[in-house]
Formats: C-alpha cells, structure tokens, sequence
C-alpha cells in the first residue's frame, strides 16, 4: 500500500469548519435525515463514553451504522463517530468539505483507491473526495469537519507497517501519524506499570483505547473508551496492565496553523 509522506514526531505529549460541496452531511452520518443536534458538543467540557455501551443507529444506506460520539449540527455537522459497515456495503461519490479523518478499527475499508485493511490511519483533505465501501465489512473511527483549510496532506498510513520510537518515559513508545501546526496525532503503547508524569493539554486531547486499559487519577478506561479532555485539562495518566491508545491532541477548539 502506498504511504504519502508524513510530518515528523512532536508534540502529542507523549513523546473551521467549511460547508459541505454537494449540502451533504457528511456519507457516514446521514444525508439529509438528522436533525440538528449538539452532542457532546461543549469542547470546554471533558467526555468519558464506553463506546460498547453505545447503541448503533442506522444511517440513510442500507447497512451502515454509528454511534455518535460528539456532534454539532444538521446535515452540515462537526462530528466525531464510530461506523460499522456491513459486508457489500457502500456510498455514492461525495466530497469533504471540512475534510476527513479515519482509523480503520476492524476488517477493511475502501474506495476507489485501495483497500484499507484494521490499523490503517487516512486523512482526507478539505474538498477530498472518494466513493467509499467495504466488501468484507468494517469498523472506523470517523471525524469529520474537523480539519485545518491549510492542512492539505492526504494520508495512507499503514501501522502494522510502522516504527514504534520510545516515548518520554520508561515503558512507553509512540508512533507518529500526523503534526499540523498545534495539531499532533498518535498511536501510543504503554507496557504494564508504565506512569507518565502530570501534564497540562493547552490545545485539548482525544484518545480512544484501542486495547487494554488506559487509567488516570479520574478512572480506568477499557478498550473502546473515547475520552476527549478540553483545553487546560490537567491529567497524570498511566497503565497497570499496558494498553495501546489513539491520540490526538492541540486541535481542541480547533487546529492553530503553523503561523499561530
């Protein structure tokens, strides 16, 4: 699989939305059919959420499912989901207009350029587009209308292929997938016992624990938590039994381009 080129390792502390082209919301959170809504959608305020615990709700295509994990709007919408495809699933041609972030968590994913199997990290820039599908089905992480106008990098990043560099700490090691401006993003894997030092989040974090479980002074969070800390938040994160997390961090309330 073709890699384009990615940003260099910094900044995750590990270590303006645009108007849809066609009206439409967005393939994975229904064209047309959602009413206005905010969920989870004060970025002041932080988030804990069990992803299992969560429902599936149908989208408008036949076999295409989510949990709405944060979400400001109607059919035009920032948002953060979980979407699950059944096999021989797919969607019309359409763009992004505030761009296009995935982390493949299951089977494969693909459209017109590729298969895009679990493990795979894809940024689509803003006015992308693709016709999307998946054949044997497939679970993504999905953000949408959350990218800088600026950040124009398409990538197609292969993890199981990918270095792991030692983080900060004794125990811990990262895998950088992208830096724009304030915005770093991450894969992180903390061998059990692993404690990281107090640390302040000026531009906010996300993170979803892709396995094992991730703790701070606040609680544990197994496998499937999405946690989203707002900007300022102060947190001393570590893990007994190891874990591996998906880190993203200084786009909260949004991304501050390389001039500031």
């Amino acid at each position: 699989m073709a890699k384009a080129r990615r940003n260099s390792r910094g900044g995750c502390g590990w270590d303006c939305p645009q108007p849809w082209d066609h009206g439409v919301a967005g393939p994975y959170l229904g064209l047309g059919t959602i009413k206005a809504m905010d969920l989870h959608a004060d970025l002041t305020e932080p988030v804990v959420l069990h992803t299992p615990d969560l429902a599936w709700t149908p989208s408008p295509m036949a076999g295409v499912e989510r949990r709405m994990l944060d979400r400001r709007g109607a059919e035009v919408a920032r948002a953060t989901s979980l979407v699950r495809y059944a096999p021989g699933s797919r969607f019309a041609p359409h763009h992004h207009g505030g761009g296009e972030e995935i982390l493949v968590l299951e089977g494969t994913f693909s459209d017109e350029r590729g298969h895009y199997s679990a493990g795979t990290y894809l940024r689509h820039p803003v006015g992308s587009s693709h016709a999307p599908f998946s054949e044997p089905g497939c679970t993504i992480l999905v953000k949408l209308q959350q990218m800088h106008p600026e950040d124009r990098q398409r990538l197609v990043i292969d993890t199981h292929r990918e270095g792991w560099r030692p983080g900060l700490v004794p125990g811990l090691e990262v895998m950088p997938l992208h830096a724009f401006g304030s915005e770093h993003v991450a894969l992180v894997r903390w061998a059990p016992g692993t404690v990281f030092q107090p640390h302040r989040h000026p531009g906010g974090e996300e993170i979803l624990v892709l396995d094992g479980v991730f703790q701070d002074e606040h609680g544990s969070y197994p496998a499937g938590s999405w946690l989203r800390h707002p900007p300022g938040s102060v947190h001393c994160p570590w893990s007994e039994a190891g874990c591996t997390i998906w880190v993203k961090t200084g786009h909260l309330p949004s991304t501050v381009n390389g001039q500031g």
